[in-house]
């Protein structure tokens, strides 16, 4: 992505979270722990799901997916941060960067349409159990996953190709460990109205959007489930959706947090950056393993062959 000539600016800086020598090392050692759980949690996931045939369900497909999703979003920014707490120049081109919010747009707004599409899948699975295997057949699952895809790669594209309009002079610091685009309108010295107009109705539509479907979904699960008269059926049918709302909590809580408060670079709005892009993909096989007794059934029986 070239941007104009005239801009006066060919890097800019990532301040990152701290200017201590010795705090960045321990963050780090912090961070590196942190992303290579991501890799092995989500790896172990995608493998144990496809090695396994009973978990060869929708869920589990769109519960992969969801794994490989987690990857592709922690690696676009997590390297990138821990090369700068290595190094004392924490710099990035203005290519790289839009390059990376291209990348943080179109992982974080496809997790987002998992999220609902995984959302009506428990609702699916909750409300009409018979009828289960007929509503979400290979087809429709694969079509959501694309589709997915397809809208939030859209999402990104419109967006960043209204960013670059934006010139850059004078100042470099972005206030942040990554580049995200409300991070980068301080440091414009063009007319930045198109673009944040561009984000904002992408925000609304996609992310809202997505959000008023699960919002939906859960309200039918949650109807659905107080019609059980047993109390175990209940239970059992809440446990089905537990760990998935557990996710939407934590993705939705940050992010739109994140995205809904002036750009400042505080210490609120790091660290839910760091929820939602750092953190979220390491918890997400946690969730889903520690709670769910058929990938730890599975878990248990890959180990058996293995061992």
């Amino acid at each position: 992505m070239a941007m104009r000539n005239h801009s006066a600016v060919s890097e800019f800086i990532l301040l990152g979270l701290s200017a201590d020598s010795q705090i960045q090392a321990l963050l780090f050692v912090l961070f590196l722990v942190i992303y290579l759980l991501t890799i092995m949690g989500n790896l172990m996931m995608l493998v144990v799901i496809k090695a396994d045939s009973h978990l060869h369900t929708p869920m589990y497909f769109f519960l992969g997916q969801l794994s490989f999703l987690d990857l592709c979003h922690s690696s676009v920014t997590v390297p990138k941060l821990l090369e700068n707490l290595l190094s004392e120049k924490k710099t990035i081109s203005v290519e790289g960067c839009l390059v990376q919010v291209f990348f943080i747009f179109a992982t974080g707004g496809t997790e987002s349409c998992l999220l609902a599409v995984m959302a009506y899948d428990r609702y699916a699975a909750i409300s009409s159990p018979l009828l289960y295997g007929q509503i979400m057949n290979t087809r429709l699952c694969v079509g959501l996953v694309w589709a997915s895809w397809v809208l939030a790669f859209l999402d990104a594209l419109i967006n960043i190709l209204v960013a670059l309009d934006l010139d850059f002079c004078e100042s470099q610091n972005i206030h942040h460990f990554s580049c995200e685009l409300p991070s980068l309108y301080p440091l414009s010295c063009s007319d930045v109205s198109a673009s944040f107009t561009a984000l904002l109705c992408s925000s609304l539509v996609h992310f809202f959007g997505n959000f008023l479907l699960i919002f939906c979904s859960y309200v039918r699960i949650i109807s659905t489930i107080l019609s059980i008269s047993s109390t175990t059926g209940r239970n059992k049918a809440f446990s089905t959706c537990s760990s998935h709302l557990t996710a939407v909590i934590f993705f939705y809580g940050s992010g739109l947090l994140r995205y809904l408060m002036p750009n400042s670079g505080s210490t609120q709005e790091l660290i839910f950056s760091l929820q939602y892009s750092v953190i979220t993909p390491m918890l997400n096989p946690l969730i889903y393993s520690l709670k769910n007794k058929e990938v730890k059934a599975a878990v248990r029986r890959m180990l058996r062959k293995c061992f």
